[in-house]
């Protein structure tokens, strides 16, 4: 284990109180780059509300007519020059075309209203079509660019982000989260304006029609809203804590298939399974309070509009009855009712998208707003020299960053995370001359790793106690400086792409003799052409269809093609045998020549030609010099090769 994973615990973020609109006012920014296109999408769901607004009425005409009403919903229709009220103006105007055709009983005035209300829910359709179109298409561009922030901000964070954060949780913020923000930016903004536009429209047309209708139907309005915020505060609670233990099952599987071999071959199946059970039960719990908040809400909801339906019928009658609006006027005001159902019910819809993607973007927020330790945003843009490639460490003392939690919880005080505040590294003093091989022995835990972690400034040494060149390490600009690194890390890593694709990886336009060179070099040239595809075989996920040596010389072929002035070889050659790893180092003399190496490695036959030596032990450089004067030492570096020697000898015989 590396001493990062000793040394670094991880807490999970804490749950703060809900603040939904606070979380998705962030998103806004993200609509100015199709602010046109939302203003021409919110304008189509304007006008298809409008339109929306003439099937009800040319309803209520056809009843009037066929009722034999000599004027059809006279509070509307009566000419604003007989003395009709303020406001008749305009809906005359609107009903003008319609009226002159106008005849009560009149079987041709039927067929023009009819086909007329066909060809308003056509174009009614076709605004509606284009409004999806639109504002749907607008959210996926947004989840787009969205994705892409996301990705570019997981890529900058340094590995301690990655100690605090389990790899499955970050893959649910960015896939199910995602997914719930979306539906704000689309769904949710376009019924949200549909419902407004909606209500807006059909309670003008009411208030016209009757007054006294309107106000008996709005009057259970009030407890709509209060249902709505009482659930909408319910539903984002459950929400986050739905999305939060989603992430964990996303996690434990994630682990759980990477980890496969290691589980079967523990024969652990049916205890990771209980433990998945366990917390698939508490995502189901979860899941099923948050129906009953669905199932109580929906029908609260409807019960209100019930009333408002009732009272319709029961007053509607009577003014018809009374002779105070017509039939056509009653059934145009029973539609809009009707059409008033959708958008309450809508209400209960947005509420869920809100609240789901209030909680979503929250846990979004938490990667978008976390600043990475190492940053280079200070270092001047003009530009800089090339590397040289000497390295220097001066009273170096290096303590693993405390693990902050997720949303700014106070770290957790368990001995794991008090260990973290423990000196890896101690008083490290180090010159390396460009162009040396410098060797680094020790035992597990002394630092070797984390040493070679902070040149390529994967961690974040104290200011002022390494330098490149002659200057801070925190001077130079991070792509410039990884750009010279080449680091071949212990734990060999492969992408689940061809072997050509993961040596040429990080080098623009690579050639097919570039990689073959770097093959070459490495000896994994001969593994590779045992293959039926050669450079083109698929390696699978992690490299997994390679052996741990093979794995591992591709990854040294990956650092050697990009030609770096530093080579980081961090128990590189672990996995092979001798004999192989005495090809490398041949193969590899010339190169070494041409770069400063640092060669990390628990084997003395690897770094006995290095032209320094330095020997680590709890984070202190003990013993430093040339192969020959170690030895003369007889101190750790001698016992080690005395052991190597014995149990050479061991093994020949």
């Amino acid at each position: 284990m590396s001493a990062a994973a000793q040394t670094v615990s991880v807490v999970k973020p804490a749950q703060k109180k809900p603040k939904a609109w606070r979380e998705l006012v962030r998103l806004v920014p993200y609509f100015r780059p199709y602010k046109a296109a939302t203003i021409f999408g919110l304008v189509t769901l304007l006008l298809m509300g409008l339109l929306g607004a003439l099937p009800p009425l040319i309803i209520g005409i056809i009843t009037d007519c066929l009722k034999g009403a000599p004027e059809p919903m006279p509070n509307l229709t009566l000419n604003p020059n007989a003395g009709a009220a303020a406001g008749a103006t305009f809906w005359h105007t609107v009903l003008r075309p319609i009226l002159r055709f106008y005849k009560a009983s009149s079987g041709h005035t039927v067929l023009i209203l009819c086909l007329l209300l066909v060809a308003v829910v056509i174009v009614k359709g076709v605004f509606s079509f284009a409004s999806r179109w639109i504002l749907i298409g607008i959210s996926r561009d947004i989840e787009f660019d969205l994705r892409n922030n996301l990705l570019g901000q997981l890529v900058r964070m340094e590995p301690e982000f990655y100690v605090r954060n389990r790899t499955g949780e970050l893959m649910s913020r960015c896939t199910n989260d995602l997914s719930a923000v979306r539906m704000v930016l689309g769904p949710g903004v376009m019924y949200s304006a549909n419902t407004i536009v909606g209500m807006v429209v059909a309670i003008a047309v009411m208030v016209k029609i009757s007054p006294l209708l309107t106000l008996e139907v709005l009057t259970p309005v009030p407890f709509v809203f209060v249902v709505v915020r009482y659930f909408g505060t319910v539903i984002h609670e459950l929400q986050a804590k739905i999305q939060a233990m989603l992430a964990t099952l996303s996690a434990k599987a994630q682990e759980n298939l990477t980890g496969i071999r290691v589980v079967r071959a523990y024969g652990q199946e049916a205890a990771e399974m209980r433990s998945f059970d366990e917390a698939n039960r508490q995502y189901v719990g979860e899941n099923i309070r948050m129906i009953r908040a669905w199932s109580m809400f929906f029908p609260a909801l409807q019960m209100i509009i019930g009333f408002s339906i009732l009272f319709v019928l029961w007053q509607g009658s009577r003014m018809v009855v009374q002779d105070r609006i017509s039939l056509g006027a009653l059934t145009a005001f029973y539609t809009f009712v009707g059409l008033l159902v959708f958008p309450m019910i809508a209400l209960g819809f947005v509420t869920n998208i809100f609240q789901r993607g209030a909680a979503s973007m929250g846990r979004l927020n938490y990667i978008l707003d976390t600043a990475p330790r190492i940053d280079d945003s200070q270092v001047r843009s003009e530009k800089q020299e090339e590397i040289d490639g000497e390295i220097e460490f001066r009273d170096l003392t290096f303590v693993y960053p405390t693990p902050r939690s997720g949303n700014g919880s106070k770290p957790s005080t368990n001995a794991k995370t008090e260990q973290a505040n423990e000196p890896v590294l101690k008083n490290i003093n180090l010159r390396i001359p460009a162009g040396a091989t410098i060797a680094i022995v020790g035992p597990t835990g002394s630092g070797k790793t984390t040493l070679a972690g902070l040149i390529a400034r994967l961690w974040e040494a104290p200011c002022d106690t390494l330098f490149i060149d002659g200057k801070s390490i925190r001077e130079w600009p991070l792509a410039e400086l990884r750009r010279a690194i080449g680091f071949v890390p212990q734990d060999a890593f492969l992408f689940s792409e061809t072997i050509h694709e993961n040596i040429a990886f990080g080098v623009e336009n690579a050639t097919l003799n570039e990689v073959e060179d770097a093959a070459q070099i490495a000896s994994i040239s001969g593994d590779i052409s045992d293959f039926p595809t050669r450079y083109e075989t698929i390696v699978g996920e992690r490299g997994i269809t390679l052996s741990g040596g093979q794995k591992q010389r591709a990854t040294l072929a990956r650092a050697l093609i990009r030609n770096p002035r530093i080579l980081i070889l961090d128990d590189a050659f672990s996995s092979v045998d001798t004999d192989t790893e005495e090809k490398i180092l041949q193969g590899l003399e010339d190169v070494l020549k041409k770069r400063t190496t640092i060669l990390i490695s628990h084997r003395c036959s690897t770094v006995r030609d290095a032209d320094q030596i330095v020997v680590l032990r709890d984070g202190r450089i003990i013993e430093h010099g040339t192969h020959e004067q170690l030895i003369g030492l007889g101190g750790y570096y001698a016992e080690l090769y005395q052991k190597q020697l014995l149990e050479e000898e061991l093994a020949r015989e």
